[in-house]
This record gives structure tokens, C-alpha cells and sequence, in this order.
């Protein structure tokens, strides 16, 4: 069912980096998902995953990250853990990931998840507006919820030369936007088609 799934991927002309294919290969997606769950793992769906939370469908996974021009070694921040199958996919792919969870239930399940897998991301439960300016800055940002604006703390966070993959938007819809760092004082802006995350929470964690 995980080839399979790929294979699904591969048909998508978005997704040219072979990386992200040999990363879905080794992250099987089921073990981010209850059992009952197991043989829709593999099909392009989304998945409730606890707190109002969910999975996202394979295809944004794989199209956020191929938007991210990622190359191994890099300092990735993630806002939302969530499952922790966007976390896994980009330590498969050799990034040094940062990872902000917002929910106390799911900070408190990934880990375990995570460690199955024996990747050793920097996962912090906090305020994903808020970044993580101790460990800035970061190669790549990418956002897996979806935001009203660009937080300017995130902005302040990423290189110059970095780019932020982030679904902007306050309805039931977003935009997705990668956003690239010319200077300390400018971006570049580019759109890529509507999707539906859950909204960014912007308030502190308690």
C-alpha cells in the first residue's frame, strides 16, 4: 500500500524530488494513525489525530516539502507537530528539525512516535506565532497550519536566502505562499493554490 501510495505521488508533476519519494518510503504512515486506520494510511486523505487536530492528505505533506527546495543538513523549523509524520519526513530527508506544537495532547504523544523511528528532532510544546528565536536562525520554515498573515517573528527567525512555506488565510481555505528571504528587510512572495488546514492558534501555550 506505501508503494502505492507513491506511485500516486510520482503521477503528480509537482513533485520532482526523488528525496521525498525515498522519505514516504521509509516513514510508513500508519504508525501516525489509530489501527483502525491502517489500510486508509495509504490513500489521499486527511485523518483526525486527536484535539481538534489532523493529518494532512499525502499530497500537501509531499507538495509543502518539495516547496521548501530542502537539502540535507539544514536547520528546519516546523510550526505544528501534529502527528509527527511532516517532522519524520524531513529528518528522513537529513534536516536538522525544529518542531512547535500548540496542543498539549499531541506534544505529549509524538515523541513516543518519533522515537520509533530514532530521529531526534528539537520538539517543543509553545506558541508557534512566537517561533523558537533561541535556536534562529533557520534554512527553511514551514507552516502546517493554516495562518491569518505572516508572523513577523517567523520572518525575523529565517536566513536571508531562507524560504518559509506557509497557507495564509483566515477562512475555511488558504493560500499556500513560499516566501523568500532577499534581505534583512525583504521578501518575495509566491502563491500555489488553495488548501484547507486547521487555523493556527494564537495564543500562548498553557
Amino acid at each position: 500500500m506505501r508503494k502505492q501510495l507513491i506511485i500516486e505521488l510520482q503521477k503528480d508533476t509537482r513533485i520532482t524530488d526523488a528525496q521525498i519519494f525515498e522519505a514516504f518510503d521509509k516513514v510508513p504512515r500508519h504508525f501516525f494513525l489509530d489501527l483502525a486506520f491502517t489500510e486508509q494510511a495509504y490513500t489521499n486523505m486527511a485523518f483526525q489525530i486527536g484535539a481538534g487536530q489532523t493529518i494532512s492528505h499525502p499530497i500537501t505533506v509531499a507538495f509543502q516539502t518539495q516547496l521548501l527546495n530542502l537539502k540535507r543538513g539544514e536547520k528546519v523549523l516546523e510550526i505544528g507537530t501534529g502527528s509527527g509524520f511532516q517532522t519524520c519526513i524531513l529528518c528522513s530527508m537529513g534536516a536538522k528539525v525544529f518542531s512547535i506544537e500548540r496542543q498539549k495532547e499531541l506534544f505529549m504523544k509524538v515523541k513516543h512516535i518519533i522515537d520509533h523511528f530514532g530521529f531526534t528532532p528539537r520538539i517543543m510544546f509553545g506558541d508557534g506565532y512566537k517561533g523558537m528565536p533561541t535556536f534562529a536562525p533557520f534554512d527553511k520554515i514551514i507552516v502546517t497550519c493554516g495562518a491569518p498573515d505572516i508572523p513577523e517573528a517567523l520572518l525575523q527567525q529565517l536566513k536571508v536566502g531562507g524560504i518559509m512555506v506557509i497557507p495564509v488565510g483566515e477562512g475555511a481555505e488558504q493560500i499556500m505562499k513560499r516566501i523568500t528571504k532577499i534581505s534583512e528587510t525583504e521578501v518575495t512572495e509566491e502563491s500555489f493554490g488553495t488548501f484547507k488546514f486547521v487555523p493556527m492558534l494564537e495564543r500562548t501555550a498553557k
